[in-house]
């Protein structure tokens, strides 16, 4: 039986490949080829087209790395071609693809001479129907072909030149292939999907089910019917030999897949982001193509920032999709400005990706999306949740944790709840895949490995080619067809993300509850990977907040006299979060990727801090008194928070002892050891007097680690990397150096090729230690650390997320424990044990460890690491290599509250400018446990005020905000600025509201002037 099986299927599988694919296309002739090479970027078509074209050889070799080819295709229909029936004229184009995988390699643009885009061409979607020309015998239509290079290269891991213009070559990559006018035999077509369709199924099917092999006689009996040497003139009598196999309709307990069009195109990855534009159109344009040709065909699109993108650039095509948005087929999802990552933007910026992106879909399409759509972030923060519902959404998707290593999800669809408590309908696909084809194999995967059956009866399939993009084919969508109602097969509908939340939700209604963020067991390097990429990043979120804060006082201040620049603010905006791509933040990108991020922050670090000394200086006027700006949530050397005003001096400044070979600085708050290598001997706050580093032991302690991880070198980090590694105890110098404000010690060293350089900072009236290491970076798969052993006996880590912070044990009783190995804190990591703890805080790191050991005299350290650099080689193999300033501080003796602060302090640094009075703040909150994040605003132009504030302590908290400026009104709204119910929030008198807010909360006001 088996062997009459393999034989089947062997002949199978051959008379597909040589008889039936072959005969999908009859007749065929060449056309009439010319070309024209773009010098530089890519044009706008109606350039292009302008071009002088010359005569191009068929079967040419073309296109060094990422440039542009133009292709002129001419020729005539014979008059008899497409009168048979079910017969119809299509022009192949092969550019020379070198797999079957699209969006990894050359692609291509069909255009016509108007400047009006037709579709895609890449790998399995290389036809252009010529009925798309506008008619008539006539075929005259340009290519815009891109030699975009294969830099993944077999996912080898390889470390390539290809990712940088400058380094990628000018030897041709590709080679023309067949281009043609050819005769599509649509039976032949249809039967080929009714094959792929039914022997998919059958292999997915056990082999003791009668089901198979029936499925098996039938295509047997086809093979039987057709003559292998007329394959156009038997089709017909295989399909239907095939038709009543095809037509037994699905068990009645078979597991419902709602399949929604997607291509989860990168806005950045193995691309640079201009060529993600062109994916963008090449892959809307397929869609609608699909669309105009099948009704029932759904797509669902989620960055708005790509849709922008579209309208800028494309706004024909854009007109387009508005039009199918309406038909209710081209669907807005996600309502964020990019699928950005979530562990590192700071809370505020999470905001934004919601304010952005669903305030573009309102205002384009009148579409609020009401799901949050993150199918291959790397892991989702815990503070997501309330961010969701915050924003007016009601669901939430991911795929990427079917990714984990070690441990499983328990569930599939679930309620997942935050830190704050909010809770928040959760899917995660079981296809474990958001690049679905709707085959056999990945539908049964689906049914099989939903963990919900019994309680859930529906799970969601995104289907189309993405990363690269591509999205749906015709295949797929009659993939879809076909498994409608099909014996054996999961019933498949094609539908809307709405539709299947709507559903599911009804339908099941006692949930799981997942509790906290949903960490990724894999790619955990992305917190340090590219760490100039991830400085640009935190840097701006604190320019943005001080912007926002002074042009809103100044506009309020000032009336008329000042000019909110609303306009240059959402500019910025938007392209901060840009880089916040779950592929440009992490690290994970080409070289050419990370230049343009560093640009971009270089320009937007520019535009604010202009933006911030013209508000600052129209708030204080003409004079010669120095004031600080302070635009932190906490008060600062005697300056409230969020005001301007004259800073209190330094303190009663910093003794300076020497040591042996070292130092001992003095503040009179805290005592600072340092020996003759630098290293943090002892760190006292003379408050508790109680020393915070480990007996023996040093802190400031550089740690170089082996870091080869098995693959994905940019994104991963293994725990054997602990394994090996060097401890930098040894200094090349150490010196004194004083300042007006305290005292510095410097300290080099060298290590390998690299040198690096820390200047250990006391400063008057100082809580914290700070050190800046200045690293010129030359290794390679290597990880440099500083590390920080404290005599703490601590249970679990705080760091702080978006709005609030994270508790994470710090031993590993379980494998989900032990997985936890490398994770992910924002401005600040704290560890306590009742009664004492220490803040660790820092400019732009997010990679940490703390790890426990107990010691000889019974005690225990707790080790808390800060990830500085790291030096993958791909897919960038000069990834950080260069000149890179990391600052951390720590702070002994600290709460949560004086981390929370600790962070603030480090990130924004004293500003100061010269004028000839004071500013008081918009706003003041009576309790510093609750944090004014943003003072911005209206987004509407009503110039009302939007204060954004969270419970940042994790305890119930009340306070009294109170305008500093005179109102006629306020309330709380979401963070879309809409009128929203708010608990714990009660506006009183004079329009001074009063929280008491659950841990975490977060809360926005506007106060209308």
């Amino acid at each position: 039986m088996h062997d009459d099986r393999r034989i089947t299927e062997q002949r199978l599988d051959r008379f597909v490949r040589e008889r039936i694919l072959p005969a999908i296309y009859g007749r065929a002739i060449p056309l009439q080829l010319s070309s024209w090479d773009v010098p530089g970027e890519p044009v706008p078509a109606a350039e292009a087209v302008r071009q002088l074209f010359t005569p191009q050889e068929h079967g040419a070799p073309w296109g060094k790395a990422w440039s542009t080819k133009w292709l002129h295709l001419q020729g005539e229909v014979p008059q008899d071609w497409g009168m048979a029936e079910s017969t119809s004229v299509e022009i192949i184009v092969d550019l020379g693809f070198n797999s079957d995988v699209p969006g990894f390699q050359c692609e291509g643009t069909a255009w016509r001479a108007d400047g009006s885009i037709i579709k895609a061409i890449s790998p399995r979607n290389y036809h252009v129907p010529v009925k798309l020309l506008g008619g008539g015998h006539s075929v005259d239509f340009y290519v815009e072909a891109a030699a975009n290079p294969d830099v993944a290269q077999g996912w080898s891991f390889a470390p390539t030149p290809l990712g940088d213009k400058a380094t990628s070559g000018d030897e041709p990559r590709y080679r023309l292939g067949r281009i043609a006018m050819a005769e599509l035999n649509e039976t032949v077509w249809e039967l080929n999907q009714d094959i792929w369709t039914l022997s998919g199924l059958m292999h997915e099917l056990p082999m003791e089910l009668p089901r198979r092999h029936e499925i098996l006689r039938a295509l047997e009996r086809m093979l039987d019917i057709m003559d292998p040497d007329d394959v156009a003139g038997t089709a017909a009598a295989g399909r239907e030999a095939l038709k009543e196999v095809l037509g037994r309709p699905a068990y009645a307990s078979a597991h419902q897949l709602l399949a929604t069009g997607h291509a989860h195109i990168d806005s950045a990855w193995l691309w640079p982001v201009r060529e993600t534009i062109r994916k963008c159109a090449r892959t809307f344009s397929n869609v609608v193509a699909l669309m105009d040709e099948d009704p029932d065909f759904v797509f669902s699109c989620s960055s708005a920032q790509q849709m922008a993108w579209i309208k800028e650039y494309f706004p024909e095509l854009f007109v387009r999709i508005r039009e199918k948005v309406k038909a209710g087929q081209f669907i807005p999802v996600g309502g964020m400005w990019v699928e950005s990552d979530t562990n590192m933007p700071g809370g505020e910026a999470m905001a934004r990706q919601f304010v952005e992106g669903k305030s573009f879909f309102l205002k384009e399409f009148d579409v609020e999306c009401q799901e949050a759509w993150l199918p291959d972030s790397f892991g989702y923060s815990g503070a997501i949740p309330q961010i969701v519902k915050e924003a007016g959404s009601r669901w939430f998707l991911t795929q990427k944790i079917s990714w984990n290593k070690v441990n499983r999800m328990p569930h599939h669809t679930f309620t997942w709840e935050g830190i704050d408590g909010t809770r928040l309908f959760t899917h995660f696909p079981p296809v474990d895949t958001y690049n679905a084809e709707l085959h056999g194999r990945e539908l049964a995967h689906a049914e099989r490995n939903y963990r919900d059956h019994g309680r859930g009866t529906m799970s969601l399939v995104p289907f189309g080619y993405g990363d690269g993009g591509g999205g749906p084919t015709r295949e797929m969508v009659a993939a879809a067809h076909r498994t409608a109602d099909l014996e054996g097969s999961p019933k498949v509908r094609m539908g809307t993300a709405r539709d299947f939340f709507t559903k599911a939700e009804a339908e099941y209604t006692n949930l799981p509850v997942w509790v906290g963020e949903m960490y990724l067991e894999m790619h955990r390097g992305t917190y340090t990977s590219q760490a100039k990429t991830k400085r640009g990043n935190r840097r701006s979120e604190h320019l943005l907040r001080e912007a926002e804060l002074w042009c809103s006082t100044a506009a309020v201040r000032l009336g008329a006299d000042y000019a909110y620049p609303q306009a240059e603010l959402k500019r910025l905006w938007q392209l901060v979060l840009l880089q916040q791509f779950h592929d440009i933040l992490p690290g994970s990108s080409i070289a050419w990727v990370h230049q343009d991020a560093e640009r971009n922050y270089e320009a937007i670090a520019r535009d604010l801090d202009a933006i911030i000394s013209d508000a600052a200086q129209a708030l204080v006027g003409n004079g010669s008194t120095s004031y600080l700006l302070n635009a932190a949530p906490h008060s600062r050397n005697g300056v409230p928070a969020l005001a301007i005003a004259e800073a209190n001096g330094p303190g009663a400044g910093v003794k300076v002892e020497e040591s042996g070979d070292g130092f001992v600085l003095d503040n009179g708050i805290i005592c600072a050891v340092l020996d003759g290598n630098g290293l943090l001997t002892s760190l006292v706050d003379h408050a508790g007097g109680r020393d915070a580093i480990a007996p023996g032991q040093s802190g400031n302690l550089l740690e170089l680690f082996r870091d080869t991880p098995n693959e994905w070198d940019a994104w991963d980090i293994e725990e054997f990397y602990r394994r090996n590694v060097t401890q930098l105890t040894q200094a090349d110098t150490i010196d004194l150096e004083r300042t007006p404000l305290g005292a510095v010690v410097v300290v080099q060293r060298k290590v390998g090729a690299s040198t690096i350089t820390q200047r250990i900072t006391l400063d008057a009236g100082a809580k914290s230690l700070g050190i800046a290491t200045t690293v010129d970076w030359q290794e390679r798969e290597k990880m440099l650390k500083i590390a920080f052993p404290l005599d703490v006996r601590a249970d679990r880590s705080a760091s702080e997320t978006q709005f609030g912070h994270v508790f994470r044990p710090t031993h590993t009783n379980t494998s989900w424990e032990a997985a936890k190995f490398e994770i992910c804190a924002h401005r600040w990591i704290h560890v306590a044990e009742p009664g004492y703890g220490v803040a660790v805080s820092n400019s732009s790191s997010y990679g940490h460890d703390v790890t426990r050991a107990v010691r000889t005299d019974g005690g225990t350290t707790t080790t808390v690491r800060t990830s500085l650099l790291r030096s993958a080689r791909f897919p960038d193999p000069e990834a950080d290599r260069g000149e890179h300033t990391l600052e951390v501080s720590i702070r002994p003796g600290a709460e949560i509250a004086d981390a929370v602060e600790e962070g603030y302090r480090t990130n924004l640094k004293p500003r100061f400018v010269t004028g000839g009075h004071s500013v008081e703040p918009l706003v003041s909150v009576s309790n510093p446990a609750i944090v004014v994040e943003a003072v911005k605003l209206a987004e509407d132009g009503s110039g009302d005020v939007i204060v954004r504030l969270y419970e940042s302590l994790g305890e119930r908290s009340a306070a009294t905000v109170r305008p500093g400026f005179e109102v006629i009104g306020a309330m709380a709204t979401d963070l879309l600025e809409r009128v929203a119910e708010a608990p714990g929030v009660t506006v009183g008198e004079r329009s001074e509201v009063e929280l008491v807010l659950r841990p975490f909360q977060l809360v926005t006001l506007r106060f209308t002037r």
